[in-house]
């Protein structure tokens, strides 16, 4: 290998590395700003909800779309365009002077996001070998954990200081390191589907089916949000049946009805996610609300689970070069249901380190299973393909933070009500709080069977 090319390898992984730290990083710093902006602008518990799950359900829909994209047209071409969209949405939310102006602007960072977010796995990838491939990955995910960790306690302090638009100002100037970092460093192209059809029908019957499911739970229990939930169930038939018979799908369906290990990772990421996500909104809250604290000391808190993450999910990734992802995969999806079900204990007076030492087994479960899973998803398919499962393991990922959010959202619902949240119905918080974390529990606890269920690798493969 030349100079040259060894240098491009180190580039390709800081850029696939920042974008990996900035999209988390995003959600874990608003959510620890959603109190502050929801007294400026008096928005309900339900509303707040939306602050995050605007951006979440954007990116869910237009991840695989862009993934295909990127196969065809060029990964570092969508990866750099997606970086400039996001630099241009986090400035338009620092000038956000209503509910609507903000969640519109985080619609257009979720765009921006899902363009970057869906190439940058699939071009660190392209880049390395499978016997490094580990190894870089768990790089990339401890990249991820770094920025949930820094997001709570930069986000409090920003927030706590400065006033939560700063944040915005923030992510605008590390989106615009990464615009130049794509556009005058990073060297070549990906781009092995290169002439390939584009499916504007798929990815808009998926856009579509994702956006009716998400919105009809957040609108649960009213008649309106089954319907749409249940138009949702119909589009994704729609959709599969659309891209069997389709000549260039968007999302080859031979990927999950004939690769076990592909379909049953990405099954196993989306279940993992659906339970693990609201965690930071759900105790973002909980910290400033009932326990009183501001949002640095709340951040300094919520940053015992991605400190943990971001040191064990580098090990996690090398041990998954030699030794079957499955088997810690799935390890971790158990720690993750423990520290869930520790979770589901809290209470006005538990002691602030029984939430830190439950945050601690939840991180350490999360860094087993993720860059585990995502060596098991991208080592199990064709490079042509490393866009769409890059894609698709996006998709499982931000569908299942959207599902989190979404389950969250309706316990809200059924428990306190579209109000805002008040001392007096405090108690009511708290019972929500508590049955969502039980959920969660249950719900990962199946997410081992699905994690076990997905075979070798090793033997797959060879």
């Amino acid at each position: 290998m030349t100079d040259s090319a060894a240098s491009n390898k180190i580039i390709v992984l800081i850029v696939a590395t920042v974008a990996a730290f900035l999209t988390p990083f995003m959600s874990s710093s608003v959510n620890i700003a959603l109190p502050s902006i929801g007294k400026e602008f008096g928005m309900t518990a339900v509303a707040l909800g939306w602050v995050a799950t605007s951006y979440l359900l954007t990116t869910a829909m237009f991840l695989v779309p862009f993934g295909k994209a990127a196969d065809i047209y060029g990964r570092k071409k969508v990866f750099g365009w997606g970086a400039l969209i996001y630099t241009v949405a986090s400035v338009l939310s620092t000038a956000s002077h209503s509910t609507a102006f903000l969640i519109g602007s985080r619609v257009l960072q979720g765009i921006g996001g899902s363009m970057f977010y869906t190439t940058g796995v699939a071009i660190l990838t392209s880049a390395y070998p499978p016997g490094e491939r580990g190894r870089v990955l768990g790089i990339n995910v401890s990249s991820t954990y770094i920025g949930l960790s820094l997001g709570p306690v930069l986000g409090g302090f920003l927030t706590q200081h400065l006033g939560w638009r700063s944040i915005f100002w923030f992510h605008g100037i590390l989106g615009a390191a990464l615009v130049v970092l794509v556009f005058w460093m990073l060297r070549g192209e990906w781009a092995e589907a290169k002439g390939e059809a584009f499916d504007m029908t798929g990815s808009v019957i998926l856009g579509l089916t994702l956006v009716a499911v998400m919105f009809g739970f957040s609108i649960l229990p009213r008649i309106l949000g089954g319907g749409l939930i249940a138009a949702g169930l119909a589009g994704a038939f729609v959709f599969v049946r659309w891209e069997l018979k389709t000549e260039a799908p968007v999302l080859n369906m031979n990927l999950v009805r004939r690769n076990t290990v592909f379909a049953f990772s990405n099954l196993a990421a989306l279940i993992n996610y659906s339970a693990t996500f609201a965690v930071g909104f759900l105790m973002s809250l909980y910290l400033q609300y009932l326990k009183g604290l501001s949002p640095q000391k709340a951040g300094l808190i919520l940053i015992a689970q991605p400190v943990v993450m971001a040191l064990f999910s580098p090990l996690a990734g090398k041990l998954s070069d030699r030794i079957e992802p499955q088997r810690i995969a799935s390890v971790g999806m158990g720690f993750c249901a423990a520290g869930l079900f520790l979770l589901s204990f809290v209470g006005r007076q538990t002691a602030l380190v029984y939430v830190g030492a439950a945050l601690v087994v939840l991180g350490f479960g999360f860094a087993l299973f993720s860059s585990p899973n995502t060596n098991a998803v991208m080592s199990s398919v064709d490079k042509r393909y490393y866009g769409v499962a890059s894609a698709m393991l996006g998709t499982m990922r931000m569908t299942g933070q959207m599902l989190s959010m979404g389950v969250a959202m309706l316990i809200f619902a059924v428990y306190i009500g579209r109000v805002r949240i008040m001392p007096s119905n405090y108690p009511q918080f708290l019972a929500a709080l508590r049955i969502a974390f039980l959920f969660f529990t249950a719900l990962c606890a199946g997410g081992i069977f699905a994690s076990l269920a997905r075979g070798r690798l090793r033997s797959d493969s060879n």
